[in-house]
């Protein structure tokens, strides 16, 4: 498996969870950036690793010379897309079959959907990322949908709800009835955190809830910069004394169970971890009807549209103050969760692979 960056974000953490599954089928090696997040998770999860920038071809060269893979897996779209180029590449070694995940809705140039189409077999994690990526020109009949699995059992082990909803108010200093509106994801345009900062002025609902914002910005373009710090400053303005800024926490979980709402106002979704993760906990979420949110929680879910804050706030409010309707959101999506696991999605890939493998 190639790995671009060194950040532990929902694909990583995707593809951690199912690692153990295919393990009992393939031998893994991973090839990603030699420190960071990921490759503490990689030496934690018993994986093989070796150091490499793989969107430098010496470096991808010479690791895959070391490995001589069977198959090579991509769990990016960007890392398919330097795969699919290097198929063409005279200086790389002996070829093998190429594969790659496709976990983003992008608008992609020609050039990139040319690069994608020449792996022999990608991997969507949703019908919508499937779409919109056929729709563009990739091959149907190369691109299979696998979505995302959780193991409920493992990333709930030893959470207990009240004694959650207690400690993480006392962490925060927040009163014992302040209700919580948690959201996580990775700082960006993409994931609609001024929506929510907006929004977060017109929730009129008492007690007025703390905003807890787990994440981090990864990008270090001027803009991105910009964004973070607009952001920030317009929901401190709108929520004063309100918003906890977390960062990267070990503990979702946790704060999940802490969590009276999973807000997750996207504008692009292929198929969110963390709806997923809340699923599984059964706290209450209200999310943009995008990408593939909609195939993953059906009606479990109050569902707006993207870039209104004022949708946003009122089911905010509606289900700050309804806890039967919280109730049925919780138990629907806790079944919703019941249908993607980490065995359906270990096996899903694993299908892929073989059917590469084997038609070489």
């Amino acid at each position: 498996m190639a790995f671009e960056y060194p950040s532990l974000h929902g694909g990583e953490r995707s593809f951690l969870a199912v690692c153990g599954r295919l393990r009992e089928r393939f031998e893994l090696v991973a090839l990603a950036p030699p420190d960071g997040p990921l490759a503490g998770a990689l030496a934690a999860a018993g994986l093989p690793h070796i150091g490499c920038d793989v969107k430098d071809p010496p470096a991808l060269h010479a690791a895959l010379a070391e490995v001589r893979p069977a198959l090579l897996h991509g769990n990016s779209l960007s890392v398919g897309r330097v795969l699919g180029r290097m198929k063409d590449d005279p200086e790389a070694p002996p070829p093998c079959p190429v594969t790659a995940h496709l976990r983003d809705i992008l608008n992609l140039s020609n050039r990139a959907t040319r690069d994608l189409g020449r792996c022999d077999a990608l991997v969507a994690v949703s019908a919508a990322t499937r779409d919109h990526h056929v729709a563009r020109g990739l091959p149907a009949e190369r691109v299979a949908v696998v979505h995302n699995g959780i193991d409920s059992g493992a990333f709930l082990a030893g959470v207990n709800r009240e004694g959650a909803r207690s400690s993480v108010r006392d962490e925060l200093n927040v009163p014992a009835d302040g209700p919580l509106i948690l959201s996580v994801g990775q700082i960006g345009l993409r994931k609609g955190w001024d929506v929510l900062a907006e929004a977060a002025g017109l929730v009129r609902s008492e007690p007025a809830p703390h905003f807890l914002a787990v994440g981090e910005r990864w990008s270090r373009k001027d803009e991105s910069v910009r964004f973070e710090a607009d952001v920030f400053a317009a929901w401190n303005e709108n929520a004063p004394g309100r918003v906890h800024r977390l960062g990267a926490r070990t503990d979702v979980s946790r704060l999940l169970a802490a969590a009276d709402l999973l807000a997750h106002p996207a504008r692009q979704e292929p198929f969110g971890r963390v709806l997923l993760e809340a699923a599984a906990a059964g706290t209450p979420i209200v999310a943009t009807a995008v990408g593939g949110t909609p195939e993953m929680l059906g009606d479990a879910c109050a569902a707006v549209p993207p870039d209104d804050p004022a949708a946003l706030a009122a089911a905010l409010d509606r289900l700050l103050n309804d806890a039967a309707e919280r109730s049925r959101l919780a138990d629907a999506a806790r079944r919703r969760a019941d249908g993607f696991t980490v065995e359906r999605s270990a096996a899903g890939l694993a299908s892929v692979w073989e059917g590469v493998i084997e038609g070489r």
